[in-house]
């Protein structure tokens, strides 16, 4: 179902891609889009390993807008996190790390599962106020206003560039 990376070489880790993700602090969420147009936009997410398999990513949003009807229209998403991009001008080329997976996107509903998903990104984005964000994850809950996404991942890749393979390489070599 899912293409296998054409340059090989170049593929890092499952684990390395969820390192990636665990400290990335955006990525851009990939969409089905009005008129069948591609629909991208950043995000701030969480990672969380488990689930089934790969992983989720999850993120809270407005309960309204595009990217809430383009989840509703179609579930298949993709998302981008670019962990490196160092330009090498006189090489012509970049040194880059990135990781692209490939899920089901789902709007959480029930009430647990939006407070979990809330506070979830709330610990990686305030840590040390934890009482804020709780107490916002609460009223918001109360209120009706919250609403949370939860990405399942099915399938994800991530690629190194061939500088930064050759500086691993090099780097393996010395020790």
């Amino acid at each position: 179902m899912f293409r296998e990376m054409r340059r090989i070489r170049q593929q890092i880790s499952t684990e390395e891609c969820a390192e990636i993700l665990r400290r990335a602090s955006s990525g851009v969420l990939g969409l089905y889009g009005d008129d069948g147009y591609p629909y991208t936009v950043p995000i701030s997410f969480v990672y969380q390993e488990g689930g089934s398999g790969l992983g989720t990513i999850g993120f809270h949003c407005a309960k309204t807008g595009h990217k809430i009807d383009a989840i509703r229209r179609n579930e298949k998403v993709s998302f981008t996190v670019i962990d490196r991009d160092e330009v090498m001008p006189r090489e012509r080329t970049t040194k880059f790390c990135s990781v692209i997976a490939f899920g089901r996107a789902r709007i959480l509903e029930d009430e647990e599962e939006l407070r979990m998903a809330a506070n979830a990104v709330g610990a990686k984005y305030s840590a040390g106020f934890e009482e804020l964000y709780m107490k916002e994850t609460e009223d918001t809950i109360r209120e009706g206003r919250l609403c949370c996404v939860e990405i399942t991942i099915d399938h994800m890749t991530g690629k190194i560039g061939r500088q930064v393979l050759l500086e691993r390489q090099r780097e393996g070599n010395e020790k």
